[in-house]
């Protein structure tokens, strides 16, 4: 008898299934392997999960269909880890599974494994001996002990060797490794790392631009033992890793660490689950830090791995912020202006001393956001209401005509329907017309600009030049930036979002470590007050004070992480219906409904609540959730009530 996860989309089919297994098949079908099965009259694909000599059905079992491959792509940990997920984020186990196991090739299958490789030697600790207990925790991932920390990287450190020597410490202790990082730049740097350092073949990167046949391959390596460190983005999070013995995940504020696919859950705190499940060492590492790992440290969970004061000096940059009594004696228009005369000395010394300089943009494009120039009203288009913003030109001596950002219709004419006013004005200025303002600003220097819509660039040589970048693709400077520039804070400081200050504090710190140490000249101008708490943790580079910060504030108001939320949308009907059958655990409370924002396209009237608990309920508030569901789909219910645990974005 055989035991199999069947590929059915309906909650309330959210179990294992048993099936005989044929006498032709027997000896074949092993835990793990894909099979076709015949469910509710249709052949379905699934998961053996089990094998048993005898079935707690006591009815006739159906035999199975056909064997599909009798490659293990399922390890009974990566099973057990699914079923986990899924029941803390109030999803379904095939949900987790799409995530976890990519589309079957049949042609890499028939490839024999390759040959484990032999263990290199221990890594050296002088990489990690700025940090007071680098070197001990090197240590404890050797020798396999579940060793936790939660990691705040120096500027300018090279975090890619850092990360190299924490795989390769597992490695040489005979345990496997597993990396998570953002996005592809950094996956990139990380296998760079990783190749220098570990024998061949010991490394596997899963990315998604990868071809199909490649990535297979790659899963397979990974799932047979050949490698046993994998690197990859969020996808990977679930990826099988032999005697896994060391999770990794790197800017776990990164929001492109969340799965945008049901059941959304976040790497970080998939990661964590694993490493507690699995009982092996796990480091939540960043340059900056956020709520969720200052947590981790409070609840003695992880031990908070920083450098001493003396070692944050000399690595550094010198940071100044605008609204000293020194600097608004020079230049009065400081506190206003987006370009204040300190941000012209620091950019022309540093060109000066033949050294690129950045300049970070909150928006890409070139004017994504306008406004009436009478009454300062956001330009909406007549047509389906959307935002009014200019696109950069398509070619030289392109004209600039304002277009909706939602229909892309042109509003060649323009009327406020509030002041009647028919001028427009930038509200919100992007990096492309950046680029041009500085290249005016700054003749003879050239100007490159990365991120959406231009191209986002890995690196740039050393030499005189402003790169003008939006956060995240921020290129590496060979040598170091001479100066970094962070522009428009109000639009970063002023968003209307529970993370705005800790997402602020991150960008900041990301593009400031990549500036040379003061000691070489390296300076950064935040043009923000400062006597503004996220601007203050910047100059001092205290990134772990203002996680301890924003965490207390959270916990007086009863946000994440003390809390658990789930937010539900749907439209009000089926929302009346859905909170009429939950049962919610003790403590909760429900916020709202407010209406949700409109999506390009959608026409329906859709509404939001959320749904809060204290964390110690999390798991019982989503088993409720999971009930619900299962029971609206069994009822076959006509509309779908989206459900997602612990959502980033809370408005």
């Amino acid at each position: 008898m055989a035991r199999v996860v069947v590929d059915v989309p309906l909650a309330h089919l959210d179990r294992p299934f048993d099936y005989v297994v044929p006498d032709d098949l027997v000896g074949e079908v092993r835990i793990g392997c894909r099979v076709r099965v015949r469910f509710a009259g249709q052949l379905a694909d699934g998961f053996v999960v089990g094998l048993a000599d005898r079935s707690e059905h006591t009815g006739k079992l159906t035999p199975l269909a056909k064997l599909v491959s009798s490659e293990p792509v399922l390890t009974p940990d990566v099973a057990a880890l699914a079923r986990a997920v899924a029941d803390r984020w109030a999803g379904t186990l095939t949900d987790v599974l799409r995530l976890a196991v990519p589309p079957r090739r049949a042609a890499a299958e028939k490839r024999p494994p390759a040959p484990r490789p032999a263990p290199p030697p221990p890594p050296d600790p002088a990489g990690f001996a700025r940090y007071a207990d680098g070197p001990a925790l090197l240590a404890a991932v050797a020798e396999g002990r579940p060793a936790r920390a939660v990691w705040t990287a120096l500027p300018g450190e090279d975090w890619p060797a850092r990360l190299a020597e924490l795989c390769q410490a597992a490695l040489c202790g005979g345990r496997g490794a597993l990396v998570v990082v953002p996005d592809g730049r950094d996956l990139d740097r990380v296998a760079t790392a990783v190749e220098a350092r570990l024998p061949a073949g010991s490394s596997v990167v899963l990315r998604a631009d990868a071809a199909p046949d490649t990535r297979y391959q790659r899963f397979l390596d990974a799932a047979r033992g050949s490698a046993r460190v994998v690197l990859g983005v969020r996808s990977a999070a679930l990826a099988p890793v032999a005697g896994l013995g060391l999770v990794v995940v790197w800017d776990d504020g990164d929001d492109l660490h969340a799965e945008p696919r049901a059941p959304y859950p976040h790497a970080r705190d998939l990661l964590v689950h694993r490493a507690h499940l699995s009982g092996c060492a796990a480091v939540v590492a960043g340059t900056a830090r956020s709520a969720e790992a200052a947590l981790l440290v409070e609840s003695g969970w992880a031990h908070g791995l920083a450098a001493d004061r003396t070692a944050l000096r000399a690595a550094a940059p010198r940071v100044q912020a605008l609204g000293d009594d020194a600097e608004l004696a020079r230049d009065p228009a400081a506190r206003t202006a987006r370009l204040p005369s300190l941000a012209h000395r620091v950019a022309r010394q540093a060109l000066a001393d033949g050294a690129p300089v950045l300049v970070q943009v909150p928006r890409a494009g070139y004017a994504p956001g306008l406004s009436c120039d009478r009454c300062r009203a956001p330009a909406r288009c007549a047509v389906c209401g959307g935002p009014l913003g200019i696109a950069p030109r398509p070619g030289p001596g392109g004209a600039r005509v304002p277009a909706c950002r939602w229909c892309a219709r042109p509003a060649a004419t323009f009327c406020c329907p509030h002041c009647s006013g028919t001028k427009l004005r930038a509200s919100v200025v992007g990096a492309t017309r950046t680029a041009e303002e500085l290249g005016r600003a700054f003749p003879g220097a050239a100007v490159r600009v990365s991120g959406r819509g231009s191209g986002v660039l890995a690196s740039v040589p050393a030499g005189p030049a402003l790169v003008v970048a939006t956060p995240g693709a921020e290129p590496v400077a060979e040598g170091g930036y001479g100066a970094a520039l962070l522009l428009d804070s109000w639009a970063l400081l002023g968003r209307a979002d529970l993370r705005a200050g800790e997402e602020t504090l991150r960008r900041w710190l990301n593009a400031a470590t990549l500036v040379r140490p003061a000691a070489a000249g390296g300076q950064v101008v935040v043009a923000a007050d400062a006597a503004h708490p996220v601007v203050q943790a910047l100059v001092r580079w205290d990134p772990a004070g203002l996680a301890v910060r924003e965490l207390a504030d959270r916990r007086a108001l009863g946000f994440p992480p003390v809390t658990r939320i789930a937010a539900l949308s749907a439209s009000a009907a089926a929302l009346a219906e859905f909170l009429d059958a939950l049962r919610l655990p003790d403590g909760a409370d429900v916020l709202g409904p407010v209406p949700e924002p409109p999506r390009p396209g959608q026409e329906d009237e859709r509404e939001r609540y959320l749904v809060r608990v204290p964390r110690a309920e999390g798991l019982a508030l989503a088993r409720a959730l999971a009930e619900v569901q299962g029971v609206r789909s069994a009822k076959k219910a006509h509309e779908h009530v989206r459900v997602q645990l612990d959502p980033l974005d809370l408005v």
